[in-house]
């Protein structure tokens, strides 16, 4: 039943998150076009990667696409990653961290309306 019910509160955070992020980025935030800007994206990229999370997130809502909604979130997080680390920017880098052991730790504890 506790992990129903943290699964539950941590699957929101993510919605929740993956929502904003990726709205951020099919809106053209100027933040979010400055961040993927230095990686060599352009507007219609960071909007690609906005479609991107806003599916992952829509596939982590249902039971039965939970795990690829998971893996696609994680592999976004995890390029973010790996772009910042290609910069030099470990703060920026290990502010995402969190939110790829977020993703992981909704995988151990399984969708909570999954028998």
């Amino acid at each position: 039943m506790v992990s129903k019910i943290s699964s539950t509160v941590l699957i929101l955070v993510i919605l929740f998150m993956g929502i904003k992020q990726g709205l951020a980025m099919v809106t053209g935030k100027p933040e979010m076009l400055e961040m993927f800007g230095k990686w060599g994206f352009n507007k219609t990229g960071v909007m690609v990667f906005g479609v991107l999370t806003l599916l992952s997130t829509a596939l982590i809502a249902i039971p039965k696409t939970f795990i690829w909604g998971n893996f696609l979130m994680a592999a976004t997080i995890l390029l973010i990653i790996c772009f910042q680390l290609f910069d030099g920017n470990l703060k920026g880098a290990a502010i995402e961290v969190p939110f790829l052991l977020l993703n992981l730790l909704v995988l151990y504890l399984k969708h909570p309306l999954n028998n």
